[in-house]
């Protein structure tokens, strides 16, 4: 039987690295590596959202958890859950595999997602298990309900645990899932957009190849020039939570 808090524990070794300012604020040379949580509905979700995000925070030493909340059981037509879920858990694996990322699987079944004691209990246990010093997850303002449980379970979790850690939200296809998205952080992602789009497109299943371009590359692109930079993700700071972002 896996252990999840076993798992977590072995792969959340990490000691002090060199780390030049970059995505996180402060301009010591030297500083101890962080943990970082970015929490997605379904596999592609985190690497579409932040992907650029962390393949920086890795390169820079910190260890970033990918926590999925469902493997994307309904995301396959023509094919069962169990199917589905072994082709998009596999893709999902490499996709962290080139982010230098870690991921990890809630456990809920796409397009049945719940919100309730239960779920809120299991994404508490995660967070204290990993104790990041930031969280990245999903607007809660979106027209899919798996974003928006995922959004609220992570949010519920900052809140049950002690609210320390940076809290910040990602969109995803601005203006037909997430909606009414003002940024207050971009990310400059322009040195790491190649990596991006290879994690991304290890979600063959999800025909990413022919998706990507018209939506998240348009996003990616928009944001830039927000950022007066080439490309850029953007996100939304939680006002209570600490602020680790440069930008």
């Amino acid at each position: 039987m896996f252990d999840r808090r076993s798992f977590i524990r072995k792969s959340a070794v990490v000691g002090t690295a060199a780390i030049a300012p970059g995505v996180l604020q402060g301009q010591n040379k030297s500083q101890d590596a962080m943990k970082i949580l970015v929490t997605g509905g379904h596999p592609d979700d985190p690497e579409t959202g932040a992907g650029g995000t962390i393949r920086k925070l890795s390169l820079e030493g910190h260890q970033v958890f990918v926590l999925y909340l469902t493997k994307g059981e309904a995301g396959i037509s023509g094919t069962s859950h169990q199917e589905a879920a072994e082709i998009r858990e596999k893709e999902a694996r490499e996709a962290c595999r080139i982010l230098e990322a870690t991921p990890l699987f809630l456990g809920q079944i796409d397009g049945a997602t719940l919100v309730d004691n239960h779920w809120y209990q299991q994404m508490l246990d995660i967070i204290r298990e990993v104790q990041p010093q930031a969280i990245f997850t999903h607007w809660p303002v979106d027209t899919h309900r798996d974003h928006r449980h995922c959004s609220l379970l992570t949010y519920d979790a900052w809140l049950g645990s002690e609210r320390k850690a940076a809290f910040y939200y990602y969109e995803v296809v601005s203006g037909y899932q997430s909606m009414n998205f003002r940024p207050t952080n971009y990310v400059d992602i322009t040195s790491v957009r190649t990596d991006k789009h290879n994690a991304c497109f290890a979600h063959e299943s999800q025909k990413m190849r022919d998706f990507y371009p018209p939506h998240h590359g348009k996003m990616e692109d928009f944001r830039g020039r927000e950022n007066n930079c080439q490309y850029a993700e953007a996100f939304v700071h939680l006002d209570s939570s600490p602020q680790i972002l440069n930008i």
